[in-house]
């Protein structure tokens, strides 16, 4: 399962990076046009994150007393998702559709693969810890992508006021260095978890889930210089100078 989270997710960045995203948010219409039924974007993301949110929760009572490690990583993954259903619900704004089946691919993605984590922490119980501790490290680093993640979503909430739909350059924040500042800490948010997890399967899901974000921060940077002559040029997809 390592290896497909691995695979499944590059090929998904790699698509991104050859113009093929995902169609919802301001990539809905990019690409083949679908005859599938659309939803709100803002019932479809609730849909695609809420199912994982359910899991994380439930875990606490099918996993219990199985060490402090455990708990983090539960509480990580719970924590996750709700911050994102409550993004949904309080601070992102949806412009266009998203397509039924999207919805559930990617609400199915994500509960596989948070079940898979759990999973994979569940069958180390009794086996040694790790040499080398790193679970508060990943604490640390956890709480500051989810912070920093945070922080760039409300600023690009922020960009359009009350009734407008129009699409705008992101100023503020990191968004002056790289057009996806919220990949690059949901990135360090799976570094985080990982770290607290010290799993084969949850380090395979960090590496997949940064080629993704990295894919799609690709297109996003691609898009913005197609829809804005002014964009500026050095500033980068997701990792400053470099990326």
């Amino acid at each position: 399962m390592a290896l497909v989270t691995v695979v499944s997710n590059a090929s998904v960045g790699i698509s991104g990076i050859r113009g093929q995203q995902l169609q919802y948010s301001k990539f809905w219409n990019v690409g083949t046009e679908k005859s599938t039924p659309k939803l709100p974007g803002k019932m479809g993301m609730l849909i695609a994150y809420t199912p994982a949110f359910l899991l994380g929760l439930a875990s606490f009572g099918m996993f219990p007393n199985e060490g402090l490690r455990f708990v983090l990583l539960k509480s990580a993954l719970t924590i996750h998702f709700f911050k994102r259903i409550c993004e949904v619900l309080f601070v992102h704004k949806y412009s266009g559709p998203m397509f039924v089946d999207i919805a559930i691919t990617i609400s199915l993605s994500y509960f596989f693969q948070t079940a898979n984590m759990i999973y994979a922490q569940h069958l180390t119980q009794g086996l040694l810890e790790p040499p080398i501790d790193l679970k508060f490290l990943g604490v640390f680093i956890f709480l500051l992508g989810l912070s920093g993640n945070f922080y760039h979503h409300y600023l690009l909430s922020k960009l359009r006021g009350e009734g407008e739909k129009e699409y705008k350059i992101p100023k503020g924040g990191l968004f002056n260095l790289v057009i996806c500042p919220h990949y690059l800490f949901e990135i360090l948010g799976f570094v985080g978890v990982s770290c607290i997890a010290q799993t084969l399967y949850a380090f395979s899901y960090t590496l997949g889930a940064a080629m993704l974000l990295m894919g799609r921060s690709y297109g996003t940077r691609k898009w913005y210089l197609t829809k804005f002559e002014d964009f500026p040029k050095d500033v980068k997809a997701v990792i400053p100078f470099l990326f």
